[in-house]
């Protein structure tokens, strides 16, 4: 029996490749009905012809190559398949040109959007790899399955002369094969036509059971290609959408809620697009839901009306998550890059999503698009920012082979990285200068903003600035300055530079009075300290902390119990005299913080130091 390895390298540990599942599963079908047709009489007896056995090898970008090498060797693959994407083709073809050395008859093929756009340029460059099957893959390799059974060995062993093998049912069969770039009998690179579009509800659910998924994320495809155009997306080459029947779309759905997977990623392009489909799975999950499952779902958010609104209203807290794809605000922006969007729309849809407070929404925004200047970003920035999402991911221009967008690099003097993900480093109205500096706005918001670990104290810190983006601008400055930038700090060293930050006259304080600017400051380490306790029962305090000893009788009046329920509540005196306490076992679905609660307050005037003088005066008594 011959084996073909697929091999998978994923980003994360959390993640998995839903591509390598779908076709070992679609193989094994092929192959089942293959065989039942056999038996049948209807088609021609497959007797005698050796099996192929497809294995999964799933590893992370941050194994070491020398791990995964040994593995691959170990299993003694006769056939490999990389599966290959912007953030591991150069993973992948490092392992390809290593494997060749130690197992120089393995046949080596890749497959993914990553090599689709340019398969025979990259023939000729990797000498090591035998083809590439392009496009959608499940029908290719079932075929290309097949035309190993009529060879019985592999290409490289028939080129080595080292077996009896006998070639010709092999070439003659991989000829008619659609969908594939490779090295012919003579060795020219022959390159077949892609395949037409598959039916959606041929392929078979990927999860026979979820053995190997347990601490990871589930992904589930219910339809495929995107009507829209964006240039920048591949998805715009292919505009055929093709949908999955929803009998079984239902059925699949119910697999993962009876099973209370935490969460099911759609990797449905723009999901709603249409809306009778979206509405039904919607309502499936509504009336289906488990408790605990949470869907993630990637949007058009202009395209909501408000019957989807109105269903979405219904819903658990943390039952669903939107991804909402805004990019820019620039109309020229919009316009220039063929995506259609009603940024009306949004703003209204994105402020009835929040004021439900049940729906967790991310909305992303690109850096590095035509028409968009610093000044421009700036502007795009403060839009989305204003409709305040619970994720703001700032992310930059990939150019990619085979988009629209890479057909103009020249016209809109896009500069990029040569090797992937290709991210622009400037454009006609963006030096590369400002690039690094949106890396830095983008920094401080992953850490300070999609954290969420921050929420109140940045709604104080706004106030000292003219807008949400200046902030952040101000904040990605002192860090350079201070020699902070690149370095991965922990959690609570987060807090104390953020207050360093904030004591900076340089950067925050006004010209007011000093002791206005005092108070500011205590109401700062008062959001400072919530945040703090309402992520975590944080076990060490930052330096500015309000010392709680001269408090703690004041403490076990208000909160008996803070004894005995130890870790699962806090107790917190703000320098304002407010009393907070914070729960842990009630936490909120949608932002996962502790409830909390004001339980009394302190005498209005009465300092720390007050306070301890009258507890020690007390202890000497």
């Amino acid at each position: 029996m011959m084996k073909f390895l697929l091999i998978a390298i994923n980003a994360k540990y959390i993640h998995s490749n839903p591509g390598v599942y779908s076709l070992q599963m679609y193989a094994e079908k092929a192959e089942a009905e293959s065989r039942t047709a056999d038996e049948g009489g209807t088609a021609p007896a497959g007797e005698g012809l050796p099996a192929v056995h497809v294995e999964i090898g799933e590893y992370t970008i941050n194994n070491q190559m020398d791990q995964i090498l040994e593995d691959v060797y170990r299993r003694k693959p006769d056939m490999v398949g990389i599966s290959c994407y912007i953030w591991n083709v150069t993973y992948g073809l490092q392992l390809a040109r290593d494997l060749h050395k130690v197992l120089p008859d393995t046949d080596i093929w890749l497959g993914g959007p990553e090599v689709s756009f340019d398969a025979p340029q990259l023939l000729e460059r990797e000498p090591e790899i035998l083809g590439v099957m392009k496009g959608e893959g499940e029908e290719t390799f079932a075929g290309l399955l097949q035309c190993y059974k009529q060879l019985g060995g592999t290409v490289q062993q028939w080129r080595r002369k080292e077996t009896a093998l006998t070639a010709e049912a092999f070439w003659k069969q991989m000829e008619k094969l659609s969908s594939v770039t490779y090295r012919n009998a003579d060795g020219q690179i022959q390159n077949h036509p892609v395949r037409p579009v598959m039916d959606m509800s041929q392929i078979p659910f990927l999860y026979k059971d979820l053995k190997g998924f347990e601490n990871r994320i589930v992904y589930y495809e219910s339809s495929r290609g995107c009507p829209f155009s964006c240039s920048y997306c591949l998805s715009s080459v292919d505009k055929s959408v093709r949908f999955r029947d929803m009998k079984l779309v239902k059925q699949e759905l119910a697999f993962f809620l009876e099973r209370k997977v935490p969460q099911v990623k759609f990797v449905d392009r723009t999901f709603n697009c249409k809306k009778s489909h979206a509405m039904e799975i919607w309502r499936f999950i509504l009336e289906n839901d488990n408790g605990v499952t949470n869907f993630h779902f990637e949007i058009g958010a202009d395209l909501l009306d408000e019957d989807a609104l109105t269903l979405m209203g219904q819903m658990r807290p943390g039952l669903i998550q939107l991804e909402i794809g805004v990019q820019s605000t620039n109309p020229d922006t919009i316009r220039e890059i063929h995506r259609t969007m009603d940024l009306e729309q949004v703003r209204q849809v994105t402020a009835r999503i929040n004021a439900g407070c049940n729906v967790h929404q991310h909305l992303d925004l690109i850096a590095g698009l035509p028409f968009e200047d610093y000044q421009s970003f700036v502007k795009s920035f403060n839009d989305v920012y204003a409709m305040e999402p619970e994720q703001l991911q700032l992310g930059f221009l990939k150019v990619l082979k085979g988009s629209p967008m890479y057909e103009m690099a020249e016209q809109y003097g896009l500069v990029y990285r040569a090797e992937p993900p290709y991210e622009v480093l400037a454009t006609r109205w963006l030096p590369y200068g400002d690039i690094l500096r949106l890396k830095g706005v983008e920094d401080m918001v992953e850490v300070y903003y999609n954290s969420r670990q921050f929420t109140k104290t940045l709604k104080l810190l706004e106030q000292k600035f003219t807008d949400a983006f200046s902030m952040f601008e101000a904040l990605a400055g002192y860090y350079e300055e201070k020699g902070f930038a690149g370095i991965n700090h922990s959690r609570l060293a987060r807090y104390e530079l953020l207050h360093e930050f904030i004591r900076s006259r340089e950067y925050v304080w006004s010209q007011e009075p000093i002791q206005a600017n005092e108070d500011w400051l205590a109401q700062c380490e008062d959001a400072l300290m919530t945040d703090l306790y309402l992520r975590e029962n944080a076990k060490s305090r930052p330096s500015f902390a309000l010392d709680q000893q001269p408090y703690k009788q004041e403490i076990r009046a208000l909160e008996p119990e803070l004894r005995r329920l130890g870790t699962q509540i806090h107790v917190e005196v703000l320098r304002s005299g407010t009393v907070l306490r914070f729960d842990y076992r009630s936490r909120d679905p949608l932002t996962n913080n502790a409830g909390v609660e004001q339980i009394g307050i302190i005498q209005a005037g009465e300092t720390q130091a007050e306070a301890a003088e009258e507890q020690h005066s007390q202890e000497e008594l």
